[in-house]
C-alpha cells in the first residue's frame, strides 16, 4: 500500500442512517415521522416528476399521514437562485423536514435549503469549509442515479451565477440524517444518464483511492466498488432494466460516496469543473472525458494504486513492475468510456481547440485540488492535459 497510512489520524464521514435495497422507498412515510417531520418539502426536477419517481414516496408519505408540498424546479448544475426559490416555498409552506429526491442536483439542493432554512446567512456566504452556524432541518435523501453519492457525502456543490465557476459548501451539518437507496427507482434511468452517471462513481473511486488523503476507510470501499463498476456498468448501460446490474451500480455508487468523503478528491475534478460550466456538460460526462489523460499524467506519483485499479478492473498485470501495470488503468478505463459510448476528447463535444486557455485559466481557479492529486500540476502542466484531452 503506497505512503504511510499509519502515521496520522482518519476521518470518516456518513449519514446518521443508511437503508440500501429494493423497495426500501417505501420506508420514507416512516422515517419522516421518526425524525419529527410535521410537513415535509419534497425537492426534484421535473424529469423526475415526469418518470412518476416521485409516486412511491408520496404514496409513503400519504400513509404515514405525513402532509407534503413539492418543489421541482431543480435545474441541472443548480445555480443559487435555485436553492433561494426553494428556501421560499419552505418558508411560506412552514415545512419542518426536507426530503431531496433525483440526481445530485437535486440533493445538493436539498442539503441547501436545509442548511439555508435556519441559518440566517447568504447561500454564498456558507460556502467553504464548515462556515454554516446551526444545523439545518432534518433531511432524507433519495438518489434515482448510480453516480454522485451526493445521498452520503458532506458538500453540496452549486454554480455562482455572477462568476460562472462551482462553489462548495462543505460542512457536517449537510450530511443527511436518513438516505434511502433503492436500487429500484433507477431502472428506468436513460442510456446516457446510466453512463454518465455510472463513470461519475468511478472516478470517485480512483481519485479517491490515489489521493494523498486516502484512508484505511476509503480504500477499503473503493477497491470493490471499482470491480463492481468495471463489472456492472456495461451491463445496466446495454440492458436497463437489469436489476442485479442496478443494484451492484447503486451500492458502488453508495460506496464511492463515502470513500470520497473520507478521502478525497483531485486534478480530474478541478479540470472537469470548467468544462461543464463552460460547455453546459453533465457532471459525470466533464469528469468522463478528463479522466483518462488526469489518469496518464498521474501514473508516476501512485503507481502501485494504479496497478492495483488495472487489476480489479480485469487486466492481466501479472508479472508486470508497478508502473506497466499502472499504464493498464488508463487501458481499462479507455475501454469502459468505448463500451458505454463516451467520447474522452474534447474536440468531439464541440469545443474549440483555442479554448484550451480559457479552461487552463478555469482549471487553476479549482488548483486546492491539486494538493490531494497524487502528482503534482503547475499551468503548464494543466495546459498540456487539455491538450490531450483535446
Amino acid at each position: 500500500m503506497s505512503g504511510m497510512i499509519f502515521d496520522r489520524a482518519h476521518v470518516f464521514y456518513s449519514p446518521n442512517k443508511v437503508l440500501f435495497g429494493p423497495n426500501t422507498v417505501k420506508s420514507v412515510g416512516n422515517e419522516a415521522l421518526q425524525l419529527g417531520g410535521k410537513k415535509v418539502l419534497i425537492i426534484t426536477d421535473p424529469g423526475v416528476v415526469q418518470a412518476k419517481l416521485i409516486e412511491p414516496v408520496k404514496a409513503s408519505l400519504e400513509a404515514a399521514k405525513v402532509p407534503y408540498v413539492i418543489f421541482d424546479q431543480v435545474k441541472p448544475e443548480p445555480p443559487v437562485s435555485c436553492v433561494e426559490e426553494a428556501v421560499e416555498k419552505i418558508k411560506s409552506e412552514k415545512c419542518d423536514l426536507v426530503i431531496g429526491v433525483g440526481g445530485g442536483s437535486s440533493l445538493d439542493v436539498a442539503k441547501a435549503v436545509s442548511l439555508k432554512a435556519t441559518n440566517d446567512m447568504a447561500v454564498l456566504e456558507m460556502c467553504g469549509l464548515d462556515l454554516a452556524k446551526k444545523r439545518g432541518l432534518p433531511k432524507i435523501l433519495i438518489p434515482t442515479t448510480s453516480g454522485t453519492g451526493s445521498e452520503i457525502t458532506r458538500v453540496s456543490v452549486l454554480i455562482n451565477e455572477k462568476e460562472n465557476v462551482k462553489t462548495v459548501i462543505n460542512s457536517l451539518y449537510t450530511l443527511a440524517d436518513v438516505a434511502i437507496v433503492d436500487p429500484l427507482l433507477t431502472l428506468t434511468v436513460p442510456q446516457k444518464v446510466t453512463a454518465d452517471t455510472g463513470i461519475d462513481a468511478l472516478v470517485h473511486l480512483i481519485e479517491t483511492y490515489v489521493a494523498m488523503t486516502a484512508t484505511p476507510f476509503s480504500d477499503i470501499l473503493a477497491e470493490r466498488a471499482i470491480e463492481w463498476v468495471a463489472e456492472y456498468l456495461p451491463i445496466a448501460w446495454a440492458k436497463g432494466s437489469n436489476l442485479e446490474a442496478r443494484y451492484y451500480m447503486s451500492l458502488a455508487s453508495t460506496l464511492a460516496g463515502m470513500a470520497f468523503a473520507s478521502g478525497g478528491l483531485g486534478a480530474v475534478h478541478a479540470l472537469a469543473y470548467p468544462v461543464g460550466t463552460e460547455y453546459h456538460l453533465s457532471h459525470g460526462r466533464s469528469n468522463a472525458i478528463m479522466l483518462p489523460h488526469v489518469m496518464r499524467y498521474n501514473l508516476s506519483g501512485n503507481p502501485e494504486k494504479y496497478a492495483m485499479i488495472a487489476n480489479l478492473m480485469g487486466k492481466d498485470v501479472e508479472g508486470l513492475s508497478a508502473m506497466e501495470a499502472a499504464e493498464f488503468s488508463v487501458e481499462a478505463v479507455e475501454d469502459l468510456l468505448t463500451t458505454v459510448g463516451i467520447s474522452y476528447h474534447l474536440r468531439d463535444y464541440g469545443i474549440p481547440e483555442q479554448a484550451i486557455s480559457k479552461l487552463v485559466e478555469g482549471g487553476m481557479k479549482f488548483a486546492r485540488l491539486f494538493i490531494l492529486n497524487p502528482r503534482d500540476l503547475n499551468e503548464q502542466d494543466v495546459r498540456s492535459v487539455y491538450e490531450e484531452a483535446y
